[in-house]
């Protein structure tokens, strides 16, 4: 058992299935102290999302944009940086995607849909350059400087909706039909819900990160440059590049995260007076995930489940949802605590020797 807990893979196995449990425990100890049936709640949200159709879709419709937020914080991670940014890019990429789509309605659906999630990337990417310009060649710490342009891309698209593309109900208009990823058979599968086929674009989108980063020449760079910068640039690498590349490509995966939203769920993207959240949720997916491609799916689709499942949880067992927030927060807790978890888990397997 030791030697497993010394393996950093299976490591990477263990301490998110242990969060996870202590995050559950935690939620029942919370339920129980407040006078709510911990058990009711959690069967009400295995029922619902497991064996109501119109939850299940809802389920799979908000694992999409958590794949592609958490796939953006991942790949940044991977290679050396902190992508706080998420949030700001997938907004831009919302707008860019829902403002082709009006703009270019007359073109037929085989050109119009990929346009536009082609240019939700480029906008998302074009937002994670400027960081990424700013930490190669100034050295600007690329959090604080994603955190100011989440408020920027807020504001920003606010201000183009109010001024270009306004329509009554503080959005814009709803794109056309030959933009959208809404399918008339996957509503009716799951009785009504919003799934879309952007699943298959999140699903592509992880197996692409995982061929980057993994099988192919740069991604072997951009994850040296993460490691040891220092070290690539004695090996002849262009750390500069690579930091700015990197930025874009987390950003582009946002920005497509964005583009979901508005071509599938929405069909337009409404005045936001705050944060939609998902891209800070996407942090946390990457997190549960460790950072890896097939880690990010289980987590989106924890998160998803435990969302989706709060509303039959407050309408069945009373438990309000905000305890769902607080096991995700308890779960991420104890992710960040992994070194802690190690620590105990190998002097147990010790005998506390």
């Amino acid at each position: 058992m030791t030697k497993i807990l010394k393996n950093s893979n299976w490591f990477n196995i263990v301490v998110p299935m242990i969060a996870v449990l202590l995050g559950l425990l935690v939620g029942a100890i919370i339920m129980l102290l407040t006078g709510y049936n911990p058990i009711l709640a959690y069967q009400s949200i295995l029922e619902s999302v497991f064996l109501q159709p119109y939850y299940t879709g809802e389920t799979i419709r908000a694992i999409i944009p958590l794949i592609l937020t958490g796939l953006a914080v991942a790949f940044a991670f991977r290679t050396g940086l902190f992508n706080i940014g998420v949030e700001g890019q997938l907004l831009v990429g919302w707008f860019s995607a829902v403002a082709v789509s009006i703009m270019f309605s007359g073109l037929p659906k085989l050109i119009l849909l990929p346009l536009a999630i082609l240019v939700s990337a480029l906008a998302g990417g074009l937002w994670g350059f400027i960081p990424g310009l700013l930490k190669a060649r100034l050295k600007v710490h690329e959090v604080i400087i994603t955190i100011m342009m989440n408020y920027v891309a807020l504001y920003t698209t606010n201000y183009l909706i109010k001024h270009f593309l306004y329509a009554e109900g503080e959005k814009t208009p709803n794109i056309p039909e030959s933009a959208s990823l809404a399918s008339t058979l996957l509503s009716n599968i799951s009785q009504g819900s919003r799934l879309h086929w952007g699943i298959i674009v999140a699903l592509l989108a992880a197996v692409f990160v995982w061929f980057l980063l993994w099988r192919t020449t740069k991604g072997y760079e951009l994850r040296a440059v993460g490691y040891n910068p220092h070290a690539s640039r004695y090996a002849g690498m262009n750390v500069n590049n690579n930091i700015v590349l990197s930025m874009v490509i987390s950003g582009a995966l946002a920005g497509v995260a964005g583009s979901m939203e508005g071509l599938g769920t929405y069909q337009y993207m409404m005045i936001n007076s705050t944060f939609i959240g998902i891209g800070f949720n996407g942090i946390a997916v990457a997190l549960l995930g460790m950072n890896t491609s097939i880690g990010v799916i289980i987590g989106a689709t924890l998160f998803a489940i435990l969302q989706t499942g709060s509303i039959t949880m407050q309408s069945t067992a009373g438990v309000p949802t905000e305890i769902v927030s607080i096991i995700i927060a308890v779960i991420i807790f104890f992710i960040g605590s992994s070194y802690i978890i190690r620590w105990c888990l190998l002097r147990l397997t010790k005998g506390g020797k």
